[in-house]
């Protein structure tokens, strides 16, 4: 018998049950298909677990500067099982909400694997999902009037150097450590590379970065990157660019990495190596030769409403490429479920999408880079300002940072927003804001912001832009 709904979403990540959320509010009857826990990467193997993590590393290197305060604390002893022990209580208690959410929208979850299936007796269309139930194998059919996949991606891996849960690391086994090692290779240098050297680090392990491209954060503002490769090293992590990555060996509980930089070879050994060059799309094995669905670089192909060629068929998230961020998927899931209703939703613009790396210090920005902007032939203006301006910044001892404006020199408009340093990840908003809003700096430099805060800086540089700063 075929269970029938209004929308099913296979994939119960935060793209996923976002889509569910906003379908249960639209009165759509609705269905979520997950294998393993909603919530999905970002909630168990990403996003909140890797940042709890962090969170504990900047507080044992608080503890560890904590006579910088005027606060003196004999010995501050890292506890790495309670660590985990933490990471985990948060991840549950948030898995726990996320379930009542869903029983309170009345969204029925099925707990399997499920696959598309071509037309059938079940429907004349192609989309209805099989779902082989995780709790006794029984098979149920879901037959919906319009589909969204949201399958997401999983750590891509280097073709030489397979993964092995033990001594050669995805993202996803790092986060399972119950022991923290000596000392770790990350290859990759993006976002997630960066934020496990600055985590391993500040835990007390050495590091070693290799990088394919040229610099590190290879996306962000050179300025960043620039300013992030010192701080990192200040820390006394090693980092290597320009790397192709040759081969491995694991002997005597050890791996070594055979690499290849500026026509030099060399190689490095230590406990754990850890991949970290992106993420490619969870789409096999899914059914999708069932159907009419057209892909591009092995990612599958959607309109800006996130139809596929078929157009009852949607998907959004990781699984379809661009900017594989968890709030992005949120959004797009938004989207497409308020496409579906007929409520002409606005489609996502990339320019307003906010990045943040949530290393120790942190990154955050929204719009173009200044390299970007000059290519596509903006005339611009900038303005930076460096937090050792700020009295806030002072008063938090973290005066590293700074944040930067690219403006439109004849339209005045913000091109983007790129800001360095203590907890930018909680300032960026209001430049994210600024950049919807189609706003100028000067609109920015005439918002009250309170003192002392951090926020300030950023009125600050919307006053640089024009030079015309007051406290630098």
């Amino acid at each position: 018998m075929a269970n029938n709904y209004d929308v099913v979403i296979l994939g119960g990540g935060m793209g996923g049950y976002v889509a569910a959320l906003r379908a249960s509010q639209l009165g759509l009857k609705t269905a979520l298909v997950e294998k393993e826990k909603i919530g999905g990467t970002c909630l168990h193997r990403g996003c909140i677990p890797s940042k709890a993590l962090l969170k504990s590393a900047e507080v044992f290197q608080l503890a560890k500067s904590a006579n910088n305060f005027g606060i003196d604390i004999p010995s501050a002893k890292l506890n790495f099982s309670k660590v985990q022990n933490e990471k985990d209580k948060i991840v549950k208690q948030l898995y726990e909400g996320l379930l009542h959410l869903t029983k309170k929208g009345e969204i029925d979850i099925f707990e399997g694997k499920g696959r598309l299936l071509g037309p059938s007796i079940f429907s004349p269309l192609s989309g209805a999902v099989s779902v082989e139930l995780n709790e006794n194998k029984a098979h149920e059919t879901l037959v919906p009037k319009h589909l969204v996949i949201a399958t997401g991606a999983k750590p891509r891996s280097l073709p030489s150097i397979p993964y092995d849960g033990q001594y050669v690391l995805s993202s996803d086994d790092a986060l399972q450590l119950q022991e923290l090692p000596k000392s770790m290779i990350i290859v990759g240098g993006g976002a997630i590379g960066i934020e496990w050297a600055s985590m391993m680090s500040d835990f007390g392990v050495e590091v070693t970065i290799l990088e394919a491209a040229h610099q590190i954060l290879p996306e962000e503002d050179e300025e960043i990157s620039n300013a992030m490769t010192s701080h990192l090293k200040k820390k006394g992590i090693r980092i290597v660019t320009n790397v192709n990555v040759v081969s491995h060996q694991i002997e005597n509980e050890n791996v070594t990495v055979q690499y290849e930089s500026d026509l030099i070879q060399a190689e490095i050994t230590a406990d754990k190596l850890l991949i970290s060059i992106g993420r490619e799309a969870i789409i096999e094995d899914i059914g999708l030769e069932n159907t009419e669905i057209n892909f591009e670089n092995k990612y599958i192909e959607t309109n800006e409403y996130y139809q596929t060629a078929e157009s009852h068929i949607y998907a959004i998230g990781d699984c379809i490429g661009g900017v594989q961020l968890a709030h992005v998927a949120a959004r797009e899931g938004i989207i497409a479920i308020e496409h579906i209703a007929g409520l002409n939703p606005e489609p996502l613009q990339e320019n307003q999408i906010v990045k943040c790396v949530y290393s120790n210090p942190e990154i955050a920005s929204v719009g173009l880079t200044e390299r970007d902007a000059k290519t596509d032939n903006y005339h611009i203006k900038v303005g930076k300002i460096p937090f050792r301006t700020n009295g806030k910044a002072l008063i938090n001892r973290e005066s590293d940072g700074f944040v930067k404006i690219i403006a439109d020199a004849k339209t005045d408009d913000i091109i983007g927003v790129h800001l360095f340093g203590y907890n930018v990840t909680e300032m960026i908003s209001e430049a994210a804001l600024a950049k919807v809003l189609d706003a100028t700096p000067w609109e920015i430099s005439q918002t009250i912001h309170p003192h002392p805060s951090m926020s300030e800086i950023l009125g600050e540089a919307a006053l640089a832009v024009d030079g015309l700063q007051l406290h630098f």
